[in-house]
């Protein structure tokens, strides 16, 4: 399947893609570079949604299950790019490695993806059940499975493959994430005159000890639900000899299955309300952090913080179908779980489409100082990919 004419070709579509910075909400040089490999590679037919994302679309001579590959082409910054040994945005390959900011995380799988499908296309003739669509999803390191929406909206796919880095893996489900929100309200005084005030950062720190005696709820394979400060802010800042009267405390919460917005919350409220009681002075307020984002497009995006979390038994028939290809691949994956939130939270945990997660790299490479992926794990990448759609389209 991988000629050395594929290696060489998938090999440039990388680099093109790592040339070409993409912090989120500035994706228009890849999304521009990727409509160029769709052109070439065969596709059918592209488009560009609102948000920014590029879907790819190959339709197959009969009707059938349709199956999508997501892979987001936003990126985390450079700070400093004199610390890096080879140029983040170079694509260098040295010693059988691709370097670059998103080789890893997630330029090599959406390459792997794109290259992937069309070599499948092309072997088969497009003789296959169904329609193949591939998404360069935009803006998911800060708004995971948000602009995803739009893609599921559109095209509502039957099958899900999320690229994420998984070293070859299977994956089968992940933890989900929500930041919530307490914000304490006091009263301004001189700080020579504390009394005459109600300090909001100490009626925060009666909530914080409170709050970090809840008790994590647990699920067998994905672990605890943990809840940890993250960040914390008082107004005004600086406090120049002023008690201050605002306080805002952000909370990290892994999400498990089933969980919704209401249960997530509802023992933070119970406390803040028990708090109340022996407290008449306090004022706060329990809610979900909201983001607002505005996409290269020039379209905002926006939502509350809340990305649920998703698992799939071993035995379900997307799972089985997906290792039953890798195997068939020469590929050995152990079946696990993401440590981490990717656009599944949507797919899977919002829209309950069949969603299963498979990429090339290692998850520890995202976001480092000279980031790359190795070139034989972007082949089996692509390996990988073409295994799912032949025992996928197979059946």
């Amino acid at each position: 399947m991988m000629t050395n004419e594929r290696r060489q070709e998938l090999t440039k579509l990388c680099q093109e893609l790592l040339r070409r910075p993409s912090v989120s909400g500035e994706e228009g040089k890849v999304v521009e570079a990727i409509t160029a490999a769709f052109k070439q590679m065969g596709y059918d037919d592209w488009f560009v949604d609102g948000y920014g994302n590029v879907i790819g679309h190959i339709k197959g001579k009969k009707p059938g299950k349709k199956i999508l590959f997501d892979g987001h082409i936003d990126t985390v910054p450079v700070p400093d790019d004199s610390k890096w040994v080879h140029a983040p945005f170079g694509g260098e390959v040295v010693d059988g490695k691709i370097y670059g900011r998103g080789a890893s995380d997630m330029k090599g799988a959406v390459s792997a993806m794109i290259a992937a499908v069309s070599y499948f296309a092309e072997d088969t003739n497009k003789d296959f059940a169904g329609d193949i669509y591939v998404a360069g999803v935009v803006h998911e390191e800060i708004f995971e499975g948000v602009s995803a929406r739009k893609i599921s909206e559109r095209i509502n796919p039957d099958y899900v493959v999320i690229g994420e880095a998984s070293e070859l893996n299977l994956k089968r489900g992940q933890r989900g994430r929500a930041e919530i929100v307490i914000e304490t309200f006091g009263k301004p005084a001189h700080s020579a005159n504390p009394e005459k005030g109600i300090n909001a950062v100490y009626k925060m720190s009666k909530v914080i000890e409170k709050v970090q005696g809840i008790e994590p709820v647990e699920q067998p394979v994905l672990g605890k639900g943990i809840l940890v400060l993250t960040d914390i802010k008082s107004s005004p800042y600086p406090g120049a000899s002023v008690v201050p009267d605002y306080c805002k405390a952000t909370f990290d919460r892994r999400l498990l299955v089933g969980e919704t917005k209401e249960s997530v919350l509802e023992p933070v409220l119970k406390l803040v309300e028990e708090l109340k009681k022996e407290d008449s002075e306090l004022n706060v307020k329990v809610s979900y952090a909201v983001g607002e984002e505005r996409c290269f497009t020039g379209e905002v995006i926006q939502g509350e913080r809340f990305f649920p979390g998703w698992l799939y038994e071993e035995s379900d028939e997307f799972v089985q179908a997906a290792y039953k290809g890798l195997k068939e691949a020469g590929i050995n994956p152990e079946i696990t779980h993401y440590s981490f939130c990717t656009n599944g939270s949507h797919y899977a945990g919002e829209k309950g489409i069949r969603t299963i997660g498979f990429g090339p790299s290692k998850e520890n490479l995202a976001h480092t100082i000279d980031e790359y992926i190795e070139q034989e794990q972007l082949y089996k990448g692509a390996e990988g990919y073409y295994g799912i759609l032949k025992s996928v389209f197979s059946k």
